[in-house]
C-alpha cells in the first residue's frame, strides 16, 4: 500500500489531495500553443478565472511566458510585466484563489509570492536558475518540478531515452535529494508531458505513471491539448478535447492527483466519473 502526501500547505493554506483537483491554466502570453493572445487585459483575465473558479478548479496557474517547442525566452522585465498585474488583480477581485505561477527563474517566484501567489512550477526543476531551490525553501511553498529533456527551443529535436519512466524518477529522486537538504517540505512531481518526448515515449510514460507514486508524493498530469493527442487522432488542439478526457481518465487511473486543464468543467465531470468508479472498486471488494 503507498500513502502518498494528503494535503499541501500554501501559506497557510491547506489544499487536500485525498481526491483528484484540477488546475486551470491562464496563459498571459501572446503565443502560447492554444490559448496564447486570448487573456490580454484584465477584464479578459478576470471573466476567465470567474469561469475556472466557477466550473470547480481548486488552482489557477498563470504563467507569463510560452515553452511550446520552439519557444524563445523572453526578459525578467516582461515576464513581470505580464503576470504581477494578472495575479493583483485575481486576489483583489477573488482574494481566496489558490494561484500558482508558472516560471522557471527564482526573482519571478519570489515577487509573485509576495504578491500573493501560493505555489511555484518550474518546468526546469532547477536547472535554468541555480538560485530556484534555495529561493523555494525561503519562500515555504510548495513547489512543483517537471521534467524536461533540453530546453523548449530545442526539445523536440530527436528526444532520445533508454527507458523514459526510470529515467525521470531517478532524476526526480536527485532533485528530491537536493530539495530535501534545503528544507522544501511540499514538491509535486511533474513527469513533463510533452517536453522533450516522442509521441511514443509520452504513452509510455502515462501507461506507466503509477510507478512515481513510490515517492509518496503528488502526481501532476499536464496533458490538456498537447500533441500526444493532436498527432494520435490528426487535429488540432482546439479540436483535442474530447482524446484529453479520455487520457485524463487513465491518469487518475494511474494515480494523477492534480490534472492540468484548459477546460476546467471537463476535468471535473472526468474526476466524477472517476470516483465513482474508485466507489464501485471499493463495493466490489465487500
Amino acid at each position: 500500500m503507498i500513502f502518498e502526501k494528503q494535503t499541501i500547505n500554501c501559506r497557510g493554506k491547506l489544499l487536500d489531495l485525498s481526491s483528484p483537483i484540477v488546475m486551470g491554466i491562464l496563459n498571459i502570453t501572446p503565443n502560447s500553443f492554444f490559448d496564447g493572445g486570448r487573456y490580454t487585459n484584465e477584464v479578459e483575465v478576470l471573466q476567465q478565472v470567474e469561469r475556472m473558479i466557477t466550473e470547480g478548479a481548486t488552482i489557477i496557474d498563470i504563467g507569463g511566458m510560452s515553452s511550446k517547442p520552439g519557444s524563445s525566452l523572453i526578459s525578467e522585465d516582461e515576464e513581470l510585466r505580464r503576470i504581477m498585474p494578472a495575479i493583483e488583480a485575481i486576489l483583489c477581485q477573488f482574494p481566496e484563489t489558490t494561484i500558482s505561477v508558472d516560471t522557471f527563474r527564482a526573482k519571478i517566484a519570489s515577487e509573485a509570492v509576495v504578491a500573493g501567489a501560493g505555489l511555484v512550477n518550474d518546468i526546469y526543476a532547477g536547472r535554468f536558475d541555480e538560485k530556484m531551490f534555495e529561493t523555494v525553501a525561503k519562500l515555504g511553498v510548495p513547489y512543483i518540478m517537471m521534467h524536461m529533456q533540453g530546453d523548449p527551443k530545442t526539445m523536440q529535436k530527436s528526444p532520445v531515452y533508454e527507458d523514459v519512466t526510470k529515467e525521470i524518477l531517478h532524476f526526480f529522486i536527485e532533485k528530491l535529494g537536493q530539495l530535501r537538504a534545503l528544507g522544501v517540505k511540499d514538491v509535486i512531481l511533474d513527469p513533463g508531458f510533452g517536453f522533450g518526448k516522442t509521441v511514443e515515449h509520452n504513452y509510455h510514460l502515462l501507461n506507466n505513471l503509477h510507478i512515481f507514486r513510490m515517492t509518496e508524493l503528488p502526481i501532476l498530469a499536464g496533458i490538456s491539448r498537447k500533441s500526444m493527442i493532436c498527432r494520435v487522432l490528426d487535429v488540432p488542439p482546439a479540436a483535442a478535447l474530447n482524446g484529453t478526457t479520455a487520457l485524463h481518465m487513465v491518469a487518475l487511473q494511474q494515480g494523477a492527483r492534480i490534472l492540468r486543464v484548459h477546460d476546467v468543467r471537463e476535468a471535473m465531470e472526468v474526476i466524477q466519473l472517476w470516483k465513482q468508479l474508485e466507489l464501485a472498486k471499493k463495493t466490489d471488494k465487500q
